[in-house]
């Protein structure tokens, strides 16, 4: 009789820890359409542009791509599974002063080009590729 009950306790301990997660809905174009995203920060490390304008990250009807660091960007995306590329990518070519925002424009060129693994957890979309991530937050 113990065994069944001990047997019983860890089932239903192992079925309800399953619901402990948050089940993630398969990322679709329609998901990221939803709202226009604004750059949060690079690496872990915050976003502290001086300027009125915020690094920004949209998706329009057909995957449609566009955004801005220091310069502006876009381009045809394709969602393949959970990786996101932009492989012509069209962009302006300005020095910005502001370095984190230069090292902002490699990368989202790089990683969109090389398909950056995308996820949405809440109002958060995250972007990662290698060792580096972009994290933005819906507007």
């Amino acid at each position: 009789m113990n065994k069944k009950l001990i047997l019983g306790s860890l089932l239903a301990a192992v079925a309800l820890s399953g619901c402990s997660y948050p089940h993630q809905e398969k990322l679709t174009p329609e998901r990221l359409q939803q709202h226009p995203y604004e750059l949060v920060s690079i690496d872990g490390a915050p976003i502290a542009s001086q300027s009125s304008r915020r690094p920004t990250l949209e998706f329009s009807e057909k995957m449609h791509v566009s955004g801005a660091m220091c310069n502006r960007f876009m381009g045809q995306g394709q969602l393949d599974n959970d990786r996101l590329f932009v492989r012509q990518m069209a962009s302006t070519r300005m020095l910005c002063a502001d370095s984190q925002l230069n090292v902002g424009d490699r990368l989202i060129a790089e990683m969109l080009q090389n398909g950056a693994k995308v996820s949405l957890h809440g109002k958060q979309l995250i972007l990662r590729e290698g060792e580096h991530e972009l994290v933005y937050r819906a507007k």
